[in-house]
């Protein structure tokens, strides 16, 4: 009986592609024939292995699998594969002229680089005023034991069995076929019977790094800052990190584009009399002259006391929005001054309003 390949691999039945590879990597080392000479039994674990990765890998192989079992790829099942001829030969042919059309084939040994992401969350402040950020991340990059290559010291490399030493593995359907990146040798065409023990014999580590990212004056909510290079590493060059920003709420300021609102709040005399006032900016209060009569919503521009454009090629305004603050509750002695207030008011009136107020009465009557 064929055990259940996932249960070969050692991984979930959910395990992705990544997994997968990880897991027969290091049991093809472990039992390779290279490795474990005269040894029947690993041999046939690694040609077990193989045969789990090769289904396992491949998605309409694993759908089937995943439905049926190993009935799925016995002889005369329904949906079961077989070759009755040999294209391997033809299919070289044309992957060679169509490496050779687009400019040239991808070296067998490369890793490509990929780009990671980062969250940083700044301050109000920090993203109008700009900053200098210190971050940690954690990236894959070069081993520095082995200087990437995954062998360690005093290891000899002999070519790959598991793939000829081409560093990749062919999978034909019919004429057409594509190259995946060997998962024993990892691309290299070569094996190490001493594997670095820092990376595994991965040639890639995972560390933590401490970086600077540099926020400029004027920066938005949801820019990303990208530090070239700073990314994973792959065999030639490093990917990128792409720092995603978000901007924290600030409690008295808000922002649309360059400028800035907030609002005041002054009480009835002051808004009826005019005062001197403090006001808060970015970089500190300042005084601003509040006319005699100044009404509930009336808006004022502090000019330059907004936020830097990107690239420094001037500033927003603040906008102050003047909030007149009215008492919900009075004592006896309040409302009277205000009922007189009132009185006052109403004698002093001008002609104009008088005008204003009988014609409104006569329409009402």
């Amino acid at each position: 009986m064929k055990r259940d390949y996932y249960q070969v691999l050692g991984v979930a039945r959910d395990a992705g592609d990544t997994d997968i590879k990880r897991s027969y990597r290091k049991l093809a080392v472990q039992f390779h024939p290279d490795r474990n000479p005269d040894n029947p039994e690993a041999e046939t674990k690694f040609k077990e292995a193989s045969e789990a990765y090769s289904i396992l890998i491949d998605a309409d192989s694993r759908a089937r699998y995943d439905r049926q079992g190993h009935q799925a790829f016995e002889p005369g099942s329904q949906g079961s594969s077989f070759e009755p001829v040999d294209f391997g030969a033809v299919a070289e042919i044309l992957d060679g002229l169509l490496g050779d059309m687009l400019g040239g084939r991808r070296s067998r040994s490369e890793r490509p680089p990929s780009d990671i992401e980062y969250q940083l969350t700044v301050s109000f402040e920090e993203a109008a005023l700009g900053a200098t950020k210190r971050i940690t991340v954690i990236r894959p990059r070069r081993c520095d034991g082995c200087g990437g290559t995954g062998a360690g010291p005093e290891s000899t490399s002999r070519p790959c069995r598991a793939c000829q030493g081409r560093g990749e593995v062919r999978k034909q359907r019919g004429i057409f076929g594509k190259s995946d990146v060997c998962v024993v040798c990892r691309g290299a065409g070569t094996e190490h019977d001493k594997p670095c023990e820092p990376c595994d014999g991965e040639g890639i580590v995972e560390a933590e790094e401490a970086l600077e990212v540099g926020i400029p004056p004027g920066v938005a909510d949801g820019a990303v800052r990208t530090l070239r290079g700073a990314g994973s590493q792959g065999s030639r060059r490093a990917g990128d990190l792409h720092v995603n920003i978000a901007v924290e709420d600030h409690d008295v300021f808000t922002r649309e584009g360059p400028d800035i609102h907030c609002s005041v709040s002054v009480s009835y005399p002051e808004a009826v009399l005019g005062t001197t006032m403090r006001v808060p900016t970015l970089t500190g209060s300042v005084q601003m002259k509040l006319p005699p009569g100044t009404p509930s919503g009336k808006t004022f521009r502090l000019r330059g006391k907004g936020v830097s454009t990107l690239g420094g090629y001037g500033k927003g305004d603040q906008l102050v929005h003047v909030v007149v603050d009215i008492p919900e509750k009075l004592n006896a002695k309040q409302r009277a001054s205000i009922q007189e207030l009132g009185r006052l008011l109403d004698e002093g009136a001008s002609q104009t309003k008088r005008g204003i107020v009988g014609k409104i009465r006569s329409i009402l009557e």
